[in-house]
């Protein structure tokens, strides 16, 4: 048996067409378009690349983007400062302050500086805690997107037990947040949890957020299982001084017993953006007083 492949790159793609397609009316209702805006400080390559594509991702949407990108010397002052800018910027629907932040900036401090309503991210407290007791909220973009995969490829979840590998407050927690409010039986397991391999066994959905390449081996997938690898880390490549993308599951161990996986890259990586779209046109429609957009 080999699993399917859940195509994430395929999925976000029909996801972003279906923003874009809603886009106009939104223009036609409020005279203007969704806003986005992107803070990024310092010259991190991967946070480069990752601004870039949210811009041009932005764009096609039909969807303003507002770019801001400051020195890695900038101060912590100078940054909330910025957000405050955009919190009382009428154009500005989403605000997204890129991470990691420079060693001397308190990150937390940022993402709590943002207008909840704003935070596209879904990393303020307000939105964790709405999320928590089932309250409509803006919801981080990765485990969004996981969740927009495995429906899509099992379509009602309730009842099935899901194993969420990884406790953090950007995957870990919100994913087992929104697969609860899906009525699965869920358990959180993370690097102290005893029989690791033996949980992740007795699992219908694996999600695998614990930031190790090659963790979960085939021996812990049971056959069947649908895996969602949210990993992305960078590893020697095949040829001296080449490195190759590879998430948190040893891929063709997986792949040779699971029922449904993601491929890293191309699986959930693609959601990511695609959500971030999707939550920039939800904050835009509540902030204009208008119904949530349909399908998405």
């Amino acid at each position: 048996m080999t699993a399917r492949i859940i195509d994430g790159k395929a999925f976000a793609a029909g996801l972003r067409a279906r923003l874009a397609a809603r886009v106009p009316s939104f223009v036609e209702k409020t005279g203007r378009a969704p806003g986005l805006a992107v803070v990024l400080v310092g010259e991190d390559p991967a946070s480069q690349v990752y601004v870039r594509s949210k811009h041009k991702a932005t764009v096609e949407a039909g969807m303003q983007s507002f770019e801001h990108r400051l020195p890695a010397e900038t101060s912590q002052q100078a940054l909330l400062d910025l957000v405050a800018a955009l919190n009382a910027d009428d154009s500005v629907d989403g605000i997204l302050v890129q991470l990691p932040l420079p060693p001397h900036i308190d990150d937390k401090a940022v993402l709590a500086a943002i207008d909840p309503a704003k935070d596209v991210d879904g990393f303020h407290v307000v939105n964790a805690g709405r999320l928590a007791v089932g309250e409509e909220a803006l919801v981080p973009c990765t485990p969004l997107g996981s969740l927009m995969l495995l429906q899509d490829a099992l379509g009602d979840l309730s009842g099935l037990h899901a194993v969420v590998i990884g406790r953090s407050n950007i995957v870990g927690k919100p994913m087992a947040q929104l697969l609860l409010q899906q009525s699965c039986t869920v358990t959180i397991a993370h690097s102290r949890t005893k029989d690791l391999p033996g949980i992740v066994r007795l699992a219908d959905i694996v999600v695998a957020a614990v930031g190790r390449a090659e963790m979960v081996r085939g021996d812990w997938i049971k056959p069947g299982a649908t895996v969602i690898d949210v990993g992305i880390n960078r590893v020697p490549g095949a040829e001296p001084g080449k490195t190759k993308l590879v998430g948190d599951c040893a891929y063709d161990e997986c792949a040779a017993v699971a029922g449904a996986i993601t491929p890293v890259p191309g699986g959930v990586g693609p959601m990511t953006i695609a959500c971030l779209l999707r939550n920039t046109l939800v904050a835009a429609h509540r902030r204009a007083g208008l119904s949530d957009p349909e399908g998405l």
